[in-house]
């Protein structure tokens, strides 16, 4: 039991008196941090105006915040919400879905690139990708700080007790999808530097959506079940919801290899 490690993290990282920093709003928050620095980096190599830089992360938190929690509503748990729906607007709570990220990003990023006449969506979308594999990679840490999408117990010799749940062992999930997000960013970031993306767009897009999502898929089996419903279910939602979107990752891959897709 030596390999065991025993996770007892506070999960509010500072308090004054009713309001709570926790964790999790700690690397949120740096997500965001990062991913303005970085992409005002991009923009001013691209020589692209850098006040759009701010627009853009106005438009990514929307999309990020609004796209989950309607994922959460929606993907997993409709009847709850259907019979509280003043909980919908609680995102302080908890219940936030990736997968209704990844849909209020691609739709947000499409209207800002309606209104952004030098920056396409494909442009924008193979740029954005960066920020998010960091993004997600940081903010499953938060998960992780704050003892919340549980691995599945093991019955190995190492793994991770979280004390304030259970005292059971269980495959620290949160942090094997952190490290393949954290991953998928090395190599978004090297191949940007690289290559050049304006001849292939879509490229880092489709690397972003294919690696991710299928890392998710596999990650999911070590995982426990968010809801009830799914016990006895081959897939979970989360595979379910995942396969699309790795199909999706796939297409706009083949597209920029091949050379079929245009910037505009």
């Amino acid at each position: 039991m030596d390999s065991i490690i025993i996770w007892s993290m506070d999960p509010e990282l500072i308090r004054f008196g009713s309001l709570a920093i926790r964790w999790y709003g700690l690397f949120f928050a740096l997500a965001f941090l990062f991913g303005t620095l970085i992409m005002t980096r991009i923009f001013r190599l691209e020589k692209k105006p850098e006040k759009s830089v701010d627009r853009l992360l106005i438009y990514m938190l929307l999309a990020v915040v609004i796209g989950a929690r309607l994922g959460e509503v929606l993907f997993y748990n409709p009847s709850f919400f259907i019979s509280h729906p003043g909980e919908i607007i609680k995102v302080w709570k908890g219940g936030l879905a990736s997968h209704g990220a990844v849909v209020g990003i691609l739709v947000a990023l499409y209207i800002y690139a309606k209104k952004t006449p030098d920056q396409s969506y494909l442009w924008i979308l193979d740029r954005i990708v960066i920020i998010v594999a960091l993004g997600g990679g940081l903010i499953r840490v938060g998960n992780f700080f704050n003892s919340e999408i549980l691995g599945a117990p093991t019955n190995s010799d190492w793994g991770v007790i979280f004390s304030h749940i259970d005292n059971i062992p269980r495959h620290p999930a949160q942090l094997y999808e952190s490290l393949s997000y954290f991953t998928l960013f090395a190599v978004l970031v090297l191949l940007y530097r690289k290559i050049d993306t304006l001849q292939k767009p879509g490229l880092l897009f489709g690397i972003y959506l294919t690696g991710a999502f299928t890392a998710r898929f596999f990650i999911e089996f070590v995982k426990r079940n968010q809801v009830a419903y799914e016990e006895g279910w081959i897939l979970n939602t989360g595979q379910l919801l995942s396969i699309p979107v790795v199909l999706i990752g796939l297409f706009a891959l083949i597209r920029a290899l091949t050379g079929k897709t245009k910037l505009s």
